[in-house]
């Protein structure tokens, strides 16, 4: 049988998600390597900038238009999915494992019997087979893993797939209006930090811990942050201590993220934080206590006080830029 792999595209306030553009990228090298063909999907209202997934290798974009589509719904839009997996004869499902698809995936992989690959970092290819690589035991190992089932189900980890080279082409797009679904749970409102990039989806992310000995010295955090063009990220001790937004937490109960340069002020590098960066391109780690575990991961490391080394770090980058 030949391989029909279908890519779902996340949407935000009716703009495509980086994270997704990675996975169509994915979706299309796995057709050339399995000598399949590859489609998406996109559920929502009006989303913006459909055709421009042809520039990703896909030449065909479904959207299921409806407006009370516009917010995220866990029950319709996974039975929508599966429903369209179904209909076409889809056996490969590829996903982002954002906060949404982490969510998302694995409703639609029991709706359609098929065997699930979380926060994939690596795909590669055997004798047509598909062997996938996750961490395990909190980023401190991988493992390989092969899915049986007729039907497979992979969420990509954002940040980890270099869409490489991309061609000019544009997608065809068939928009679909279908009718009201059964929403179970209805989406009211939604609030966004104005202004803020998301941790999960940076290229560059200045994290602070509890080094920076309170709220009131963030602002250098934000400061590096801003001048780099970065996000703000903060490690478990800091949010629990009330200082920064559950939103901007880093690790194992927080946002694992993989931008190319993660900037750890203050951090002393516990084991649940290194669970959600470990797998950052480039780390840089500055904390007074030269014996602290993130200098074991760090590819560049400095010991002495934040509150002389970061406004030094400002200084210089603005001279550069």
């Amino acid at each position: 049988m030949s391989n029909k792999i279908l890519v779902y595209i996340e949407q935000r306030n009716g703009q495509v998600k980086k994270s997704s553009l990675e996975a169509a990228k994915v979706g299309s090298n796995m057709a050339l390597k399995l000598a399949g063909s590859v489609e998406a999907l996109a559920i929502g209202n009006s989303i913006e900038g459909l055709e421009d997934l042809g520039k990703y290798g896909v030449s065909k974009v479904t959207h299921l238009k409806n407006k009370e589509l516009a917010n995220y719904s866990s029950s319709a839009y996974s039975s929508l999915i599966a429903k369209f997996i179904n209909e076409n004869i889809f056996n490969i499902a590829v996903f982002s494992a954002s906060a949404l698809g982490k969510d998302l995936a694995p409703y639609v992989s029991v709706k359609i019997d098929a065997g699930l690959a979380m926060d994939c970092v690596a795909l590669n290819f055997e004798n047509e087979e598909i062997i996938a690589t996750r961490p395990v035991y909190a980023g401190k190992a991988l493992v390989d893993l092969k899915i049986n089932s007729a039907k497979k189900v992979y969420a990509l980890r954002p940040n980890v797939f270099n869409p490489g080279t991309l061609t000019d082409a544009k997608a065809e797009i068939n928009v679909i209006e279908i009718d009201p679904p059964n929403l179970n749970v209805k989406v009211t409102d939604l609030k966004k930090s104005e202004g803020k990039l998301d941790v999960a989806e940076a290229d560059i992310i200045v994290s602070g811990g509890r080094g920076m000995k309170g709220p009131e010295h963030f602002h250098l955090v934000e400061e590096l942050a801003s001048t780099l063009g970065g996000a703000v990220g903060a490690s478990r001790a800091v949010v629990d201590a009330g200082w920064r937004p559950h939103s901007e937490q880093v690790g194992q109960t927080g946002k694992t993220v993989s931008p190319n340069l993660y900037v750890a002020l203050g951090i002393s590098g516990a084991i649940q934080h290194l669970a959600g960066m470990r797998s950052s391109k480039y780390i840089v780690a500055v904390n007074k206590d030269k014996d602290a575990p993130i200098f074991q991961i760090a590819d560049y490391g400095i010991v002495g006080d934040i509150f002389e080394i970061v406004p030094s770090m400002i200084e210089e980058i603005k001279k550069i830029k």
